[in-house]
């Protein structure tokens, strides 16, 4: 082979090469227009092929120093309609709203409301629909919840990645972000508190969340952390997170709207949203002081407001914006 074609083949290569780098570098960057639209991104590990729809608002006052929230939408994986909640919030604070879509048919309830922390669930063993109810009841001698222990799978650390993307994009300043999650989303942020507290998330807004994951090591996740592998020191760093549990105060045993899971171990957390988030934060509370450990969770009630994701964002922009 003669060096004229070496050459050749060599220039060609170094393209190849830098053509890819290029490619792979604009899926860690997106554009962002003036005001609302979208943009994909890959899932995390595992989900490589897996689009995920990004829904934005950019508040015409942006510029580097833009504040940045993540809004995580509830089972209907709208994001589209969470982010919409939040575009007068936006323009009045000067705050980047980006709500991610996780597709129900890659990501059911246990990829979805528990993170991807399980390996299988299969809702259609141990789970029964009340007719003419909100109530879905179950079978604790039929329905199984393996835990996933290789954290690089669980969905938390997408939305570190998001924020990350964003800043590049954008050119931002911010060193952290604020979330919050509403019903499903809710569940979502009180578990990525406990179990990735190392997140570059500020305030965590973790509103009206059908079940949670108390901080009792009796218990097997998901209504505990007894077979999580949680170390106490990780817990501590969890405790002085900003984690709020935000919660309607008519989101109590007359409402219908979303839907309840119901069982003997889910029950003793109360029999309705309301009393679940109580119990919630006064479980957290009580574990924090047996570590004798800083604890930085609130529990925030908002009066006159059901299960209604607009109403307590109105809220949520009140409380992390305003006061």
């Amino acid at each position: 082979m003669n060096i004229k074609l070496l050459t050749i083949i060599s220039i060609a290569c170094i393209g190849f090469i830098n053509y890819s780098f290029a490619q792979k570098n604009t899926l860690e960057t997106v554009h962002f227009n003036d005001g609302s639209g979208s943009f994909i991104i890959s899932g995390g590990k595992g989900y490589e092929n897996i689009d995920l729809t990004v829904y934005y608002h950019k508040p015409k006052k942006f510029n580097h120093s833009t504040k940045v929230l993540v809004v995580i939408p509830g089972s209907g994986r709208n994001g589209d309609s969470y982010r919409d909640s939040w575009i007068k919030a936006s323009e009045k604070h000067n705050v980047l709203i980006l709500s991610p879509s996780y597709p129900e048919k890659n990501y059911n309830y246990g990829g979805y409301h528990l993170g991807n922390m399980i390996t299988v669930l299969d809702i259609s063993k141990g789970f029964s629909y009340k007719k003419n109810t909100n109530q879905v009841w179950m079978d604790e001698d039929v329905a199984e919840f393996n835990l996933n222990t290789d954290p690089s799978v669980w969905i938390y650390s997408d939305f570190d990645r998001l924020f990350s993307i964003a800043k590049k994009s954008l050119k931002l300043k911010a060193k952290k972000y604020d979330m919050f999650g509403h019903s499903a989303g809710g569940q979502i942020l009180h578990r990525f508190t406990i179990f990735y507290p190392e997140s570059k998330a500020n305030r965590i807004l973790a509103s009206n969340a059908g079940s949670y994951t108390p901080t009792e090591y009796q218990t097997n996740f998901p209504f505990g952390i007894k077979n999580t592998m949680t170390k106490k020191k990780n817990l501590k760093k969890s405790f002085r997170k900003n984690l709020t549990i935000f919660l309607g105060e008519l989101d109590n045993a007359d409402e219908n709207g979303g839907k309840m899971l119901r069982s003997e171990t889910v029950d003793l957390q109360g029999t309705h949203r309301l009393a679940r988030g109580t119990y919630f934060y006064n479980k957290g509370l009580k574990t924090a002081r047996s570590m004798n450990t800083k604890y930085n969770w609130e529990l925030k009630i908002i009066p006159g407001v059901g299960h209604n994701q607009r109403k307590m964002a109105e809220a949520a922009a009140v409380y992390l914006y305003e006061n």
